[in-house]
């Protein structure tokens, strides 16, 4: 493993040489994305507590980002502190591309959280790399305001348009409507709705019955369960002394169900080399990259959880799963027919 992980810096060239390059990659587009595995034991000085994808909430963890081509074909991968933010991750991943492969032209692809603005701002100063991804769900209803560009009417007859915007210069913005995904988040909502309701019924039950009274403690009681479904923002509290009382807080609600199934895909790629639909595509490949970490993590490669206690030897054995499920890609490939 210490022999692997001092040679994987040319490893890792020579698979971005053979899948990153304008030849092999065509589209010049390189996806990167993020995922964490819990550790076990103490020792460990990569393991920190941070945001679990794996649903470990109370233990500590590392985070490793996948780089690949458009296909989902891994070609370089990095391992992180357990509370490392997704955008401190998405900079080493620029660093890699560009010192690293010596590639100034590719499109980096990645998910909301991890291409931010501000990391937008840093790759026009600093790189010629482009961007792909979706603006936050603000920034989303803010294009949808009575005066933005972004109207319901824009999918009357399709469900894809091209807008734009002045907080958007020089990009692109493609808005997709999805009623599918629409009739889904409108089912989540209102089941999240309803379980939240029930957490502070028997809140509401307590103090009508005398067991809890004083706002302080009714406040710590409700504090402790009305976020627990991400649900706090659309309801009113009132506490008293000796009161509580909740409601929905409709309005804000219909205002998220209006975009509901909308969102919206920004890139620095011009019309000339990707359309508006060729645009949606290249998002929607990120799914590959996850179809990597489930493989990596469980489906057949089973990197979590992490035993070691060295750094290094934490890195290899991130490294050799990556380099297995480079292996298993071709063989999916090879062996589909």
């Amino acid at each position: 493993m210490d022999w692997l992980v001092g040679r994987q810096d040319s490893i890792e060239a020579k698979l971005a040489a053979r899948h990153l390059t304008a030849k092999a990659n065509p589209s010049r587009m390189a996806l990167f994305d993020l995922s964490s595995s819990w550790v076990e034991g103490t020792r460990c000085p990569l393991a920190a507590r941070g945001y679990s994808r794996d649903g470990k909430k109370g233990k500590a963890q590392i985070e490793y980002g996948l780089l690949t081509d458009p296909a989902g074909r891994p070609v370089a991968v990095r391992v992180f502190p357990g509370d490392t933010a997704d955008p401190t991750a998405f900079v080493e991943a620029v660093t890699v591309v560009k010192d690293r492969f010596g590639l100034a032209d590719l499109v980096m692809v990645g998910d909301r959280g991890m291409i931010t603005s501000a990391r937008i701002d840093a790759l026009k100063q600093d790189t010629r790399l482009g961007w792909l991804t979706c603006p936050r769900a603000p920034a989303i209803a803010k294009l949808a305001a009575d005066n933005g560009p972004l109207q319901m009417s824009l999918f009357d007859t399709q469900d894809l348009a091209e807008i734009t915007h002045p907080d958007y210069p020089d990009e692109r913005l493609v808005c997709c409507r999805n009623p599918a995904l629409a009739t889904q988040r409108a089912r989540k909502r209102e089941d999240l709705l309803a379980a939240t309701e029930t957490l502070l019924a028997r809140i509401a039950a307590r103090v009508d019955g005398g067991a809890l009274s004083g706002a302080d403690a009714i406040g710590v009681a409700v504090g402790k369960v009305i976020d627990r479904y991400k649900m706090a923002k659309h309801f009113t509290i009132h506490i008293g002394q000796t009161q509580f009382t909740y409601q929905r807080h409709q309005a804000r609600i219909d205002a998220e169900k209006a975009l509901d199934g909308i969102y919206v895909i920004r890139t620095s790629v011009n019309a000339g080399t990707l359309n508006a639909a060729g645009v949606v595509t290249a998002y929607k490949q990120l799914s590959n990259v996850e179809r990597d970490f489930r493989h990596i993590k469980t489906d057949d490669l089973a990197l979590r959880p992490i035993h070691h206690r060295l750094e290094g030897r934490v890195k290899a054995h991130v490294l050799i799963c990556m380099l297995a499920a480079y292996l298993v890609w071709h063989l999916r490939q090879t062996l589909a027919r």
